[in-house]
């Protein structure tokens, strides 16, 4: 297995297709190691997502490595709900779908986390990776995958800052980025930035080195 999931762009193909379904591939990079895909979700399944966790969402937390533990932070303003993994049939789907598009075992996937942002909502400059702090979670993250469930009017972006660039949050694409280091080499530091009308929902899997 590979040591970071990674999909099979190899001869620059326009799409992939997983289970019958043809998912897009809009744009990549190596550094960071970045691939937007379009057509990843429905419409259909971008509203049970949301719907399935409305009535649930909390006050988002971020790691906080003296405490070693999560909380509120500043820095974080959404808020959002977990599915467990394979928690209902679409959900299920869903990662399945991941799974081989990024050739990574399900298991070694988180639950999804649904996030909702309203206006002036933001997560500033952050990593996902867990660093130093790996063992402390049972093993280290090595890639990211948001979908967007729906398109905000204004503002609500994906950023990279180490190489200034930005994705627009379109409904049924997705973004993925991996990082086989750990550390700021892999330039992935990231943020979303504030929504300015409307909303933005996003689901995220993050993917482990070893079995969750």
């Amino acid at each position: 297995m590979n040591s970071a999931p990674e999909p099979s762009v190899s001869g620059s193909p326009t799409y992939i297709r997983v289970d019958g379904q043809d998912i897009k591939i809009v744009a990549q990079m190596n550094l960071p190691r970045v691939v937007i895909f379009d057509n990843f979700l429905s419409f259909a399944e971008c509203e049970e997502l949301i719907n399935g966790v409305e009535d649930k969402i909390e006050q988002s937390t971020v790691v906080d490595e003296t405490a070693k533990k999560s909380v509120p932070h500043p820095s974080r303003t959404s808020s959002g709900a977990f599915y467990h993994r394979g928690q209902t049939e679409t959900v299920a789907r869903i990662e399945q779908r991941i799974a081989k598009l990024l050739n990574w075992p399900i298991e070694n996937g988180e639950g999804l986390q649904v996030l909702k942002y309203e206006i002036g909502q933001e997560y500033r400059p952050h990593n996902d990776y867990f660093g130093s702090m790996a063992n402390e979670y049972g093993s280290q993250r090595v890639g990211t995958f948001i979908m967007y469930l729906n398109t905000p009017t204004r503002g609500g972006g994906t950023t990279f800052p180490d190489s200034g660039f930005e994705i627009t949050p379109q409904a049924g694409s997705a973004l993925f980025f991996s990082y086989k280091n750990a550390d700021a080499s892999s330039k992935t530091l990231h943020a979303g930035t504030p929504v300015l009308e409307g909303e933005k929902w996003v689901a995220t899997k993050w993917l482990r080195n070893n079995r969750y």
